[in-house]
């Protein structure tokens, strides 16, 4: 069993950052990919980033490309979202998810395990 947890959401105005943890216990041996999504009141939950657990191959929606970055630290079993230039369209509840295999990756039933959440809202 695997179980996350996010932490570092908040609320920031345009313009600004916040840097999103996402830490996992439990059989972290057995991740092959972590991954963020979010979903704002009345959307789906849309992909966001997405990181190989070894190897750190990483890859991003167009949305957020060259303004977010996906990172890891396989030590602390954590793996980060840096959020730089926020738009309030970036505003959503925030969750990580970790997956065992596969090479799709981007939607949300390519993961088996989630955390709860962390909120963002980016004022204008």
């Amino acid at each position: 069993q695997v179980q996350l947890v996010e932490s570092g959401g908040g609320l920031v105005q345009a313009g600004g950052s916040l840097r999103l943890s996402c830490t996992a216990s439990g059989r972290t041996f057995s991740i092959y990919r972590m991954g963020w999504f979010r979903q704002a009141p009345g959307n789906e939950r849309e992909f966001v980033a997405a990181i190989r657990w070894n190897g750190g191959i990483t890859d991003y929606a167009d949305s957020v490309k060259d303004r977010f970055t996906i990172s890891r630290d396989n030590a602390k079993s954590t793996v980060y979202l840096q959020m730089d230039n926020l738009k309030p369209e970036d505003t959503a509840v925030y969750r990580c998810a970790a997956n065992f295999g596969g090479s799709i990756y981007w939607r949300p039933a390519d993961y088996e395990v989630w955390g709860q959440g962390t909120q963002v809202t980016v004022s204008s």
